[in-house]
């Protein structure tokens, strides 16, 4: 969710509360200078992958069970390891960087049959220090590609990474991969 003036950085020095402060907490500063310029087009690349990928915007809640018909999850959490992860896993109070993989073969609606959105993993870490995540593989895919990666301000490719490859997230940092398929 976002404000006006959170595009080009305006934190209100942390007040949520300011809308009865009439001073330069709550003001807009139009002057937006080079780093309020690359947040600007990381907030429009973020909105123009939102209106690329329907999976980013589906009306439909996540269930993560496995559909036969189908052959996919809609679904899967993943562990830093690159696999699905488990109840042990859920369980660990330390843990705090973890996948979320958005199948874009699964249904998209209430029939049983298979989607043709693509799949996405989404990658937090909410850890206070850098850590290796194994990219998870799929038989169906040929390799992953970076769209966002929260610690490089202005990506101006996509890079490719094959499966199991480490990628070393910085501290605090999201992920946004897509599955390149098989033709």
């Amino acid at each position: 969710m976002m404000l006006a003036g959170d595009e080009f950085g305006r934190t209100q020095q942390g007040n949520n509360n300011a809308y009865c402060q009439d001073n330069a907490i709550s003001w807009l500063n139009w002057e937006i200078e080079k780093k309020g310029n690359a947040l600007i087009r990381f907030v429009q690349r973020l909105t123009a992958l939102r209106h690329q990928y329907p999976i980013l915007r589906r009306n439909r809640f996540l269930t993560g069970q496995y559909v036969e018909e189908v052959g996919v999850k809609d679904v899967t959490w993943i562990g830093t390891n690159g696999a699905e992860m488990t109840q042990e896993q859920w369980q660990d109070s330390n843990m705090a960087c973890f996948g979320m993989l958005l199948d874009g073969r699964a249904q998209a609606t209430g029939v049983r049959r298979s989607s043709a959105d693509a799949t996405l993993l989404l990658i937090i870490n909410g850890h206070s220090d850098s850590v290796q995540f194994s990219l998870p593989d799929d038989s169906g895919g040929i390799h992953w590609s970076l769209l966002i990666d929260t610690n490089i301000s202005d990506l101006t490719d996509e890079p490719k990474f094959g499966f199991k490859d480490q990628y070393g997230m910085t501290a605090r940092s999201l992920l946004l991969l897509r599955l390149e398929m098989r033709q």
